[in-house]
């Protein structure tokens, strides 16, 4: 199994009572420590500009701003976005932009791309709400400009919702073919048959019967466009609280609880917890997050991207995972 770990960036508010003026520093002291451990293939960000789960005017950095900085910071991890709101940014201008991040990087980005689902955020932001059949359509025709414009230097799209004319994205990135595409969501007509289409990984719920569920839709949309399914690395994304007891677990979670209370209250703090992390199958002690993990990789989990909610406060739960479920999973 390949593991990927989230820097934080603010989305989450993880990054609350940090001097906004420390806030870099942060998180490329943790983006520099994943670049030197082996155990993580890949650093990844959100693509968002309002916090969770509700907006507050806490910091919630850029993510291809991030991106940049960190392909300049770092020099052997991969770098991604979990993920990329495609109609956040015309998608002919992305294409230059994660090509330009991938020279800087030697090579090493990742497009985590989706079509994009936090309603308040689109609207604060004057691009409305389109349907998600447009969303989605929006989707599939900014991924085809992509691999044009990575593979060709150039892409012409005379789409429904795209128009570019020989729009030039030179230098191409330095990866043969292209960046990795991630097709991010579990919907189950459009957007994993975008992912049978286009994506080199796909990405969607990590409770077993979801994954379960969603992989042979996936392969479903496999078998009717002619993709290889088995070619498609599947992956999930997982909030972990991990202690060496229960009680350390329990404390960790009250630990987040009192952390975001002050910025959301107390009911839709712990409410919060509760939903996300809690049952989160990456909760528990080591033994408990390895047995879940196994099960999961026995369904065809190959990639798990991991968030920490205390990491810029306190690296021992990332130490514990890297020690006890990275050592008996990798």
């Amino acid at each position: 199994m390949r593991f990927g770990i989230f820097i934080p960036q603010g989305w989450r508010l993880d990054l609350i009572g940090i001097d906004p003026a420390a806030h870099w520093e942060v998180m490329r002291n943790l983006a520099q420590r994943a670049d030197a451990d082996e155990a993580w293939e890949s650093l990844w960000v959100y693509d968002h500009f309002h916090t969770v789960p509700a907006p507050t005017t806490e910091a919630t950095h850029e993510a291809w701003t991030l991106m940049a900085a960190f392909a300049a910071a770092t020099s052997r991890v991969r770098l991604g976005q979990m993920c990329t709101a495609m109609s956040y940014r015309n998608p002919a201008y992305l294409a230059k932009v994660a090509a330009t991040t991938d020279i800087i990087s030697g090579g090493r980005v990742e497009m985590g791309i989706g079509g994009g689902w936090y309603e308040q955020e689109w609207r604060a932001y004057g691009y409305g709400f389109p349907t998600a059949g447009e969303r989605l359509g929006r989707l599939e025709e900014g991924v085809r400009i992509f691999r044009q414009a990575w593979t060709e230097g150039e892409a012409t799209l005379d789409g429904r919702y795209y128009q570019v004319d020989k729009a030039i994205v030179r230098p191409i990135p330095l990866q043969p073919g292209g960046i990795p595409i991630w097709v991010a969501g579990g919907g189950e007509k459009k957007t994993l048959r975008i992912a049978a289409k286009y994506a080199r990984y796909s990405n969607f719920g990590g409770s077993p019967e979801e994954f379960a569920h969603k992989s042979e839709v996936l392969r479903g949309h496999c078998a009717d466009v002619g993709t290889d399914f088995d070619a498609i690395v599947r992956s999930s994304n997982f909030n972990v609280v991990i202690g060496a007891t229960e009680a350390e677990v329990e404390d960790r979670l009250t630990a987040l609880r009192d952390r975001i209370t002050p910025a959301i209250g107390a009911e839709q703090a712990t409410d919060w917890v509760e939903r996300n992390f809690r049952p989160s199958q990456a909760a528990g002690t080591p033994e408990r997050i390895i047995e879940n993990l196994i099960r999961l990789r026995d369904l065809g989990l190959r990639y798990a991207i991991l968030n920490f909610p205390e990491s810029a406060y306190d690296t021992s739960g990332i130490e514990l995972f890297e020690r006890e479920v990275i050592g008996a999973l990798r």
